[in-house]
């Protein structure tokens, strides 16, 4: 679906992505419209895919999920059958926050969220023996700097 974003969608998707969870009233003040101007223009990007499913941000460290690992993976492996067994791991580790297919010598990033060190070798215990990997690198990340879903509008 093409769909034609203006300054006014611009305002509307900023606002939400601070927080969505504010009232409609208070989104439609802040960008200066009335509500049912702005629902309508929601409701439009929502169902042209612009808009997805709206969540809860959780702060891990407060839930115990302390470390972060970055994950650097090479593989030997390019077939199809690998990728789809790769993936499927990947999929159902709720550890593997983000997951990313990279240009260059290094094939795959992961984003790896768990409680401390024994709980990230217990997951990399898990996905090598559930698939095969030439070369795992896994760096710990010292300090969040910056964190954000936002994108620049």
């Amino acid at each position: 679906m093409d769909i034609r974003i203006d300054d006014t969608d611009r305002k509307i998707m900023a606002a939400l992505q601070r927080d969505a969870g504010r009232s409609l009233d208070e989104i439609a003040r802040e960008v200066g419209s009335s509500k049912t101007p702005v629902w309508n223009r929601i409701r439009k990007l929502r169902d042209a895919g612009v808009i997805g499913p709206q969540t809860v941000v959780l702060d891990a460290e407060a839930l115990g999920f302390e470390a972060c690992f970055f994950v650097l993976i090479r593989t030997s492996e390019h077939e199809s059958k690998w990728q789809k067994k790769f993936l499927h791991a990947l999929q159902t580790r709720p550890e593997v926050q983000e997951a990313h297919r990279l240009a260059g010598d290094i094939d795959y990033i992961l984003k790896v969220r768990v409680k401390n060190a024994r709980a990230y070798d217990a997951f990399y215990q898990a996905l090598i023996s559930e698939v095969r990997v030439y070369n795992v690198t896994a760096l710990l990340s010292m300090e969040e700097i910056k964190s954000t879903t936002a994108l620049p509008l």
